[in-house]
Order: C-alpha cells, then structure tokens, then sequence
C-alpha cells in the first residue's frame, strides 16, 4: 500500500507527452524507404490448437526499416567508424533537461548562440509543427530543416541531442547532409519525425527517445516523451 500510494501521489505531479508516431502497417515515413509489415507470427486461433480451447496468445512478426516512425540517429548513421545504437550513452537521451524552439514558419531555420545560452547538456527540440501533415503528401514537400550554421552553433553549445518535428533535419534539395555531419561527427544524437511539440512549454521539462541496444545500426525507432513536472 505504501508503495501505491507513492506512486499516485507521483502521477498527479507529472505529466507525460508522448512525442512520436504510431507505426501501423503499411505506412510511409520517408520516400522511398519500404513500409513496416506488422503481422502475426502466432495468432490467437493458432495458439489455442497449442495450448487448448480459450488459451490465447498473440506474438507478433513485425518487419520494418530502421528509419521508421519516430526514430533515432548515433554517429553510425553517417560514419562508418561513429558509434552504433549499443553504444549509445543513456545520458543524452533519457530524461535529459530539454527546451522546445517554437520556430513555426520558417522553412530554413538558424539559431544564435544567445538562444542557445545554458543549453549544454539539454536536448533541444525544434517546433515547426511540419508534423500535423505526417502521412499525407505535404509532408514530403518542402519541409522545415536547420541551416548548416545552425548545426554548428548547436555543436558549440555541447547540447545532448537535438530533435525536430520534420521529414529532415536537413535540406533534401541536394545530397549533401551538413547537419548529419555536424551534428553526428560532435557525437549529438538526432530524433527526426516528432509530433505533438505544440504541447510543450519552452523549458522545464525533460526528454527521452531511447532506442533498442542493436549492435551495427545507426537508426532506429524510438518511444518519445516528455516528462513535465507541475
């Protein structure tokens, strides 16, 4: 009783805003890259021929590119020699102090080291709310994205992880990808694909997007939510 009791007094102070997309079958994160397959292994049917009539279990099969939903990048992704998920440090994506940027309406967004000031050790989100259009075509057309010098202010700022509510954190109009480079080489994790910032207020609350501990990938799909405290 005592521990129950801890616990409800826990949950009237805190409030939890998920952050990601709900992966369904068949969906589109990003253009060209396939759709997740979410199916049964053992179905319910199956499984009372195993243990018996009324037993049911469900184990699912699901079949996804690591870039799907919302999801997570480490170094890996952009260097052969960077870290990989297994070696992904917690303390830069679990319960991190974080701040939300409301930069709605820009579609190449840059930041000053002023608004960056006391955000070492922070994640930073970015809100362009870009996300209200996630699966729908304006999604892929012209989405907001950081400027190459933003991912270096970021850099220099020694934040934890930086996040955005886009399809990229970068420009797609060519191959290149400076804010991957900038922000992978400096060992800053980045969560694409979030949802919901509109929820969260500019400071004082914290961050997590922890991804599977995969050795060899350096993408994944991630859980993530803030944790406010009132």
């Amino acid at each position: 009783m005592i521990a129950s009791a801890s616990y409800a007094r826990y949950i009237l102070f805190v409030q939890f805003v998920d952050l990601s997309h709900v992966i369904r079958d068949g969906m589109l994160t990003y253009p060209g890259l396939p759709a997740p397959v979410v199916a049964d292994h053992l179905s319910r049917e199956a499984a009372e021929q195993i243990y018996g009539p009324g037993i049911t279990f469900q184990i699912g099969l699901v079949t996804l590119c690591t870039n799907t939903g919302t999801y997570l990048d480490v170094p890996f992704h952009r260097f052969a020699d960077g870290h990989d998920l297994a070696g992904l440090d917690l303390a830069r994506v679990a319960a991190v102090p974080a701040v939300c940027l409301d930069r709605r309406g820009e579609t190449t967004i840059d930041l000053s080291a002023d608004e960056l000031r006391g955000t070492a050790g922070h994640a930073v989100l970015i809100r362009t709310d870009h996300s209200r259009n996630f699966g729908q075509p304006a999604y892929f057309d012209k989405h907001p994205h950081l400027s190459a010098g933003a991912a270096k202010t970021l850099a220099q700022a020694d934040v934890a992880c930086v996040g955005i509510d886009s399809l990229n954190i970068d420009s797609t109009d060519g191959g290149e990808r400076p804010v991957h480079t900038t922000l992978l080489g400096s060992g800053i994790p980045i969560i694409e694909h979030l949802r919901d910032l509109a929820r969260l207020p500019p400071q004082g609350f914290s961050f997590t997007a922890v991804p599977p501990k995969i050795e060899g990938a350096g993408t994944f799909t991630v859980r993530a939510f803030a944790t406010i405290d009132d």
